[in-house]
């Protein structure tokens, strides 16, 4: 490519790394009158919008703002200590230190960049992802009052299939004929139980899994599906079976929104060696965001 091109060839892109707690926030997306995490980056942001958007902004008498692009719209409540966005500049003395400060001077103790880099301007949070790893912490009062291992079998069944997951999706359609394509690919499906290492050695049950997308709200619904078929006392591949309904009261509600973090987007290969929740029944990790 010829040195003497401009324009759109000197557009430069920085994939920012995030962690923030989710209860501090009404979920990803902007929304007027709202606290979100689009809304903070894209005013933090702003100080590196140049060029023919900033002119138009200024015009408008529009506070400027970056236009940034995210690998999963998080809702209200849900943590990330992986999520990954991106946003372009021609402002050729930006940093990537710099952007990384301008993030974390925000809310220090809430949302935090945990890595910015420099990447090619091809790269798009959603359209380069391969896989999204989510955990789920559910708070036990006993260590038998949930059938763990019955939960972890239930979910292993999904295991490397492509399977539609419309009936675990909410606020989709639940037609597979019409709407958004429902049907995603689980890697990894696996829970445990373990002991938060806290004071109080909280007992939890721990469920990972990895998909090459997910719908919305759909680890959540399924994670109280499955516990809901564990105490149930349902076949193994019951989850599977439900994929068969219409009706979206065959899956339980959502588990609640606060025990879901969004832990990593990867793209590359997933590899289950990667993977928190391998073969062990039994783990002890912090899983502060």
């Amino acid at each position: 490519r010829s040195k003497e091109r401009g324009g759109r060839w000197e557009r430069r892109t920085f994939k920012i790394v995030l962690s923030y707690s989710g209860t501090a926030f009404a979920g990803w997306q902007k929304q007027p009158g709202f606290l979100t995490v689009q809304s903070v980056l894209e005013k933090q942001l702003g100080r590196f919008v140049d060029g023919k958007r900033a002119s138009n902004l200024e015009k408008q008498g529009k506070i400027k703002e970056a236009l940034v692009s995210v690998a999963g719209r998080t809702d209200k409540g849900v943590h990330a200590c992986g999520q990954v966005c991106s946003f372009y500049t021609w402002m050729r003395e930006c940093k990537e230190e710099d952007v990384k400060s301008a993030v974390n001077s925000a809310m220090p103790t809430i949302l935090r960049a945990v890595s910015a880099s420099e990447v090619n301007r091809d790269f798009h949070p959603i359209f380069s992802a391969k896989w999204r790893r989510y955990i789920y912490i559910f708070p036990l009062r006993s260590r038998d009052e949930i059938d763990v291992s019955k939960v972890a079998t239930l979910l292993r069944a999904l295991e490397g299939h492509s399977l539609s997951y419309a009936i675990f999706a909410r606020d989709t359609k639940i037609a597979r004929s019409s709407g958004p394509a429902t049907v995603c690919t689980l890697y990894h499906a696996r829970a445990a139980l373990a002991k938060l290492p806290f004071p109080n050695e909280e007992n939890v049950m721990v469920v990972e899994l990895v998909a090459d997308r997910f719908l919305r709200k759909m680890v959540r619904v399924l994670v109280s599906t499955a516990i809901k078929e564990a105490f149930a006392g349902a076949n193994d591949d019951a989850l599977v079976a439900l994929m068969e309904e219409t009706d979206r009261r065959a899956s339980a509600p959502p588990a609640p929104a606060h025990g879901l973090c969004l832990a990593e987007v990867g793209y590359g290969n997933s590899q289950a060696r990667d993977c928190l929740l391998r073969h062990c029944q039994h783990i002890v990790k912090n899983t502060k965001v």
